[in-house]
């Protein structure tokens, strides 16, 4: 994510805050600091919220280390003003699997706030103790309640929230996943609805979660319809069949040539008529900045690509291609680039077969 730091590695899940979180912190010591006028207020603000964003932070490994039973890789883990964020491979195609990733980080929560409360119990401060108050077992008291509070919180049936996630698993169990989804998406965005009601009258934040939970419920349910639609097809429906290729060892001039001449952007690169590599718009552009036309195309091509084949599920395929954040993915047949496979060209494909499915029909290309 941009504008993001790396903190450090912990279990080989790269953790990083991004750079408004710096504004919260920045805002609650002011916060604190105002109330008070006292250095020491602000300074516990900040330290309190700080150990409120280790708990959010061991709640997404609650999540990460459950999908990795799964063999489910988390890509990384962001800090963010209004929480945490695991980037997860890709959910559990199982809902019994997704149940148990999406209940893990609240569980999380639970545990901490335990522990703090059996602390509490032990001293013999758990009913006695002042949540307002100044010291170490108010500051522990207060982490605890909040822990609670972050549990009630992330089960509300808000989708893509863990409880929206939760919803959708339980919903699989007995629908298809796409309407499933379909269903958790709209329950989702009718809770942020409630949350940018809520924040228009309370708390600001909450304009911000109702934000992230509408665009986050809309931008799922779009791509769980688009690989419900593309489930049982082959890769060749999808793949550009003409296409232009360049040579490893040929100047830009070429490429360039072949880019102002037609659509094409990138390219696959050829040794001879082995794939060698992929030549992005990016890239070439990148080239032309740093050494002009006259550069070879292997000085400027990327040689850790993805590909795909025919008959691979166009499903998969497409998944791969999000994942990987490339634009483009050479398709394979007996060694040879037979096709390609770009974003853009499956959002044609998606076009052409909504139109067709409205008369019963169905893409069957290749």
């Amino acid at each position: 994510m941009k504008w993001s730091f790396r903190l450090g590695t912990i279990a080989g899940i790269g953790v990083f805050v991004h750079a408004t979180f710096f504004l919260l912190i920045a805002w609650i010591g002011y916060s604190h600091y105002a109330r008070h006028q006292s250095l020491a207020d602000a300074v516990e603000g900040v330290v309190f919220v700080c150990a409120l964003f280790a708990c959010v932070v061991a709640h997404e490994f609650g999540h990460a280390l459950t999908a990795r039973r799964y063999g489910i890789k988390t890509r990384d883990i962001t800090l963010l003003p209004i929480g945490g964020l695991a980037r997860l491979e890709r959910m559990p195609d199982d809902p019994k699997q997704e149940l148990w990733v999406a209940l893990a980080g609240p569980a999380v929560n639970v545990v901490i706030a335990a522990v703090i409360f059996a602390w509490l119990t032990v001293t013999g401060a758990a009913w006695t103790v002042d949540l307002t108050g100044a010291g170490l077992t108010a500051f522990l008291a207060r982490l605890g309640f909040v822990n609670l509070i972050l549990v009630v919180f992330n089960l509300l049936p808000a989708f893509p929230m863990d409880g929206g996630r939760v919803l959708r698993a339980l919903l699989a169990m007995r629908l298809d996943y796409n309407r499933a989804t379909q269903t958790a998406a709209s329950v989702g965005q009718g809770m942020a609805l409630l949350f940018g009601l809520l924040g228009l009258f309370t708390n600001p934040m909450l304009l911000f979660i109702a934000l992230f939970v509408w665009m986050g419920a809309e931008s799922e349910s779009a791509v769980t319809s688009m690989r419900s639609a593309l489930g049982g097809l082959p890769v060749s429906s999808a793949m550009v069949r003409e296409f232009h290729a360049v040579q490893a060892g040929e100047p830009l001039q070429g490429a360039v040539d072949l880019m102002l001449a037609g659509s094409q952007h990138d390219f696959p690169v050829l040794y001879g008529a082995q794939l060698a590599g992929v030549l992005t718009r990016q890239d070439l552009m990148s080239a032309l900045a740093s050494g002009g036309l006259d550069q070879r195309v292997e000085d400027a091509m990327v040689t850790e690509i993805h590909t795909t084949h025919p008959g691979e599920m166009l499903d998969v395929a497409f998944q791969r291609l999000q994942q990987c954040r490339c634009r483009v993915m050479p398709v394979i047949q007996n060694g040879m680039v037979v096709g390609l496979l770009t974003m853009d060209n499956v959002g044609e494909f998606m076009s052409v077969q909504s139109a067709l499915n409205k008369r019963g029909a169905r893409v069957a290309l290749g």
